[in-house]
Parts: C-alpha cells; sequence; structure tokens
C-alpha cells in the first residue's frame, strides 16, 4: 500500500470515527420516567444530567386534514370554531361573547445572532413558529350561535408582537412583547381606530418573548407575566432584570411593582375561583434530561420567590450557574404546588367557571395546554389537560387528558394547542397555533354548571398576652441558647 493510500485510509477513519462521535452526541437523553411519574403534587425529581449538547427532538408540524379532528376524553365532542388563522396564540373571551385572538409570532431580531441565533430559528422555523409576526388582533363572532365563528375581522394591527389580552371598563389591555399598552374599546365594534397608549414599558423580546397578562376581579390591578431570556442565567443576570417575573400595574396610579419572581418563563395566568390567588403555568429549565424539570401550575402570592436560576422545586441547586446563590434563595424559595411533566411547555390556562359545559367529570378544576416539547425523547406534552381541585382550591391527582392525539406517532404533529379560554355558550376553545386553527369541546346536552363557592376563612384572633416560656416558640437554629465563653 503506498503511502498517499494510507494517509487517505488514516483520514477516512479520522472522518468516520468524528462523524460516530456526532451521532452519539446528537441522540441525546432518553427519558426513565414517563410524564405521569414526574407530574402531580409529588412529582419524581430524578439526578440531574447536565447536558454540552442538549437534547432536540422536534415534531414537525404537518396539519390536519379537513375531516380531522383531535382525540378527546369520553363525554366530549371536538370541532372547528375558526381555521385559517396565521399562528393565533392568546384567545380573550369579551362580554358581549365575542372571541378576540393574537396573530402573533416573536419579533424581529436585530443581527443576525451569530452562529446561535442560526441555529434557534432553524429550531423555530421546524417546529412552526419562524416567520414574521402578523401583528393583529382579531375578532371572531358566532352571531348564528352554531359553534363556528362566521364573522372575523382586523380590529387592530397597531401592535407588536401581541400576546395576552384582557377587556374592563371599557378598555381593552393588550400585551405587547415589550410594553403594556390599552386602547379604548366597547365591545360590539370590529374595528379600533384610535391609538394605544402605553402604560408600561416590559423588558423586550427575548428568548421568551410571550408577554401574558391577567385584570383581577375588582378590576383595579393587571398582572404581566414576563419570561426569562435564557435558560439558568447564563447571559448574566444583569440581563435578567425585571424578567422571570410577574409584574403587578395599579391601574388608578399608573405605578408597577415586580409581584411574584424566580419563575423561569410565567405564561398562562388566572384566578383561582375558590381560593381567589393568582396562579400561572411556568415553564422550567432545560438540559438536564429528559425528566427534568418538570414545568408547573402554582400560586403566587406578592413577594412569591420560586427560586429560578439557582434552584428549582424548592431545595435543589442547578450547579451549573455561575455565581453566589443569593442568601434569601434558599431559605424563601417556595415549592410549586403542582408539575405538569417535564419539557411539556405548559402555556394556556382557565379554571372551572359557572356555565361552562363540560360536563361532571370536569368541573372542579383547570384546563391547560401543553404546546409540547422540542427537547425530550420520548416527545412530552402537544395536548390538552385537566387538572382537578379540591372544594379548597388545592390540585389533586394527575393531569386527564381532555384533546389529544396532536401527535402521529411518526415524528410530526398535526399541530400545537397553544391556548384556552372560555365561550359564551360554555365551550371550551383551544388555540392551536402551528395548525392555525381554534377548537370548540363540549360535552353534548350537559347542563351549564353551576356557581363556584369561595372558600373563605376566619383570622385567628391576636395574642394579647404571653403565656408560658417565649422562647419556647422559636425552634430554629437562630434561637437557640449558645453557652456565653469563659474568660
Amino acid at each position: 500500500m503506498t503511502r498517499t493510500r494510507k494517509i487517505i485510509l488514516i483520514v477516512l477513519l479520522v472522518l468516520f470515527g468524528l462523524g460516530l462521535l456526532v451521532w452519539w452526541l446528537l441522540q441525546g437523553d432518553t427519558a426513565e420516567l414517563s410524564v405521569d411519574e414526574v407530574s402531580g403534587t409529588d412529582p419524581v425529581l430524578s439526578a440531574p444530567e447536565g447536558e454540552a449538547i442538549p437534547t432536540v427532538n422536534i415534531a414537525e408540524p404537518i396539519g390536519w386534514q379537513a375531516d380531522e379532528v383531535p382525540t378527546v376524553a369520553e363525554g366530549l365532542a371536538v370541532t372547528r370554531f375558526a381555521d385559517g388563522l396565521d399562528h393565533p396564540r392568546v384567545l380573550q373571551a369579551l362580554p358581549n361573547g365575542d372571541i378576540l385572538v393574537t396573530l402573533t409570532r416573536a419579533p424581529k431580531k436585530e443581527g443576525d445572532g451569530g452562529i446561535t441565533g442560526w441555529i434557534a430559528n432553524l429550531l423555530m422555523s421546524r417546529a412552526g413558529a419562524g416567520g414574521e409576526s402578523p401583528n393583529q388582533v382579531v375578532l371572531l363572532r358566532d352571531a348564528d350561535g352554531d359553534g363556528a365563528a362566521e364573522g372575523r375581522f382586523v380590529l387592530t394591527e397597531a401592535v407588536d408582537s401581541p400576546s395576552g389580552m384582557a377587556w374592563h371598563d371599557g378598555m381593552l389591555y393588550v400585551a405587547n412583547h415589550d410594553s403594556l399598552v390599552a386602547f379604548p374599546y366597547e365591545p360590539g365594534a370590529t374595528e379600533i381606530t384610535a391609538e394605544p397608549r402605553k402604560l408600561m414599558d416590559l423588558p423586550p423580546g427575548g428568548g421568551h418573548w410571550m408577554r401574558n397578562i391577567e385584570i383581577n376581579p375588582a378590576g383595579t390591578k393587571v398582572y404581566v407575566a414576563v419570561g426569562s431570556v435564557s435558560n439558568i442565567g447564563e447571559q448574566g443576570m444583569e440581563i435578567e432584570e425585571g424578567r422571570a417575573a410577574i409584574h403587578e400595574y395599579d391601574i388608578a396610579s399608573g405605578t408597577s411593582r415586580i409581584y411574584g419572581a424566580g419563575l423561569r418563563n410565567p405564561n398562562g395566568l388566572a384566578f383561582n375561583p375558590w381560593s381567589g390567588e393568582l396562579w400561572t403555568t411556568v415553564n422550567e429549565r432545560d438540559m438536564l434530561g429528559s425528566d427534568l424539570v418538570p414545568d408547573y401550575l402554582t400560586n403566587v402570592p406578592v413577594g412569591a420567590q420560586y427560586g429560578w436560576p439557582w434552584v428549582y422545586y424548592r431545595d435543589n441547586i442547578d450547579e451549573r450557574v455561575d455565581g453566589p446563590i443569593p442568601t434569601y434563595v434558599t431559605s424563601y424559595a417556595r415549592n410549586p404546588e403542582y408539575a405538569l411533566g417535564p419539557h411539556v411547555a405548559a402555556l394556556g390556562l382557565v379554571f372551572s367557571q359557572a356555565g361552562h359545559r363540560m360536563g361532571e367529570a370536569f368541573s372542579q378544576g383547570a384546563f391547560i395546554a401543553r404546546h409540547g416539547s422540542w427537547n425530550r425523547k420520548p416527545a412530552s406534552g402537544y395536548d390538552v389537560v385537566y387538572v382537578a381541585f379540591d372544594e379548597r382550591g388545592n390540585p389533586q391527582g394527575k393531569p386527564v387528558p381532555v384533546l389529544t392525539d396532536f401527535l402521529n406517532g411518526k415524528g410530526e404533529t398535526r399541530g400545537r394547542p397553544t391556548w384556552v379560554e372560555w365561550a359564551a355558550d360554555g365551550s371550551l376553545l383551544v388555540s392551536d397555533d402551528t395548525a392555525g386553527i381554534i377548537w370548540r369541546v363540549i360535552a353534548p346536552g350537559a347542563a351549564p354548571g353551576g356557581e363556584i363557592v369561595r372558600q373563605r376563612s376566619e383570622s385567628m384572633p391576636p395574642q394579647r398576652e404571653l403565656r408560658g416560656d417565649p422562647s419556647a416558640a422559636f425552634t430554629d437554629d437562630f434561637a437557640r441558647e449558645v453557652p456565653m465563653p469563659i474568660n
């Protein structure tokens, strides 16, 4: 064998070896636990397995055939409320029964973003989220009450990658990716001609660009969910200022504050009808393996801290995060109330309400759209689930499938459920962004659900005198008696 042929053979062997190495690295991590095992009030949290290269398993959207619909739970039926929409995401019902939907995508980025930006754009395109944002708020109207919207109107285009919407007292509030704005609007009108009034700036775009909003029952405050730029703060925490948090905007005073923090990517917002508390769905961190970390559903008391990026699920420290852990995090980080499964991308959230027509089996709980994973093997999410709540407003059990079979088992998905909202007739509407469809789910023949009773408890009476040894009330380490040193 000549010297040249030996060199060529060696080069080919090296290239073959490198190819095998790249192939092996790109296989990613395969889950050892089921999604159900990593769901509920007591999820299994496996040992973290840090990934230098993320697991990539993107289901390619192929759309629904004209005669196809998702599979629904027993006792329910599903039909198309609207279709042919350009990437519909957030839904908002109006008092007169009209439905608003934001047609939207991520804001346009300045520059090309380098190799990271190129990869991100490639992944988004494959997942069906690429392209320019339509930047529209569209009104859908079912005037004849047949369960399908025959009326369609572009309400406004004076928005920029819009997400959340809320209406109260003659004002329509919309969250752009970089601001909270308000339009004067009375239900029934099919066009908004007024320019938006900016209420507050929001941290713009970034890795997580959706900004959902919710108005409190009193109509005095707007809550705005803002996700992080990064996975675990790897771009520095300065850029994360005001992110991974829920903001509270006071309508009367025009002031705002951080209401809850340490929430990597909060999305759906809704007030729990049994307790009156604000709840949210949160997308947790990536690249710790296919079994970690579960997205979650939780309450958000004022001042709540959920630990991102330093910890997850109360006391699990993420060793990958650079920099020291602030002392308060490990002491005050809260444990999420309910795990929704790893990498499911939990988005839209609604609670049961009076007048719903989903039947007795789905009469007391929350409905959640799980948009679907891009980095788990096998894929997770791509469905709508129901989480039952007890009479005191606490979640229980495991997620119950409501709308499924978006995945076809061939590495493809017909669509991706994104948001949920109640229609005036008691049906549940579900936006499917990559398919451009809004689904309508109802239990045929079901009577409208009754009013939900708010649970209220009396405050404990104040202790007006000390009894016994006051030091006995303290059990923490800081309260221990320490013997004085002897000089």
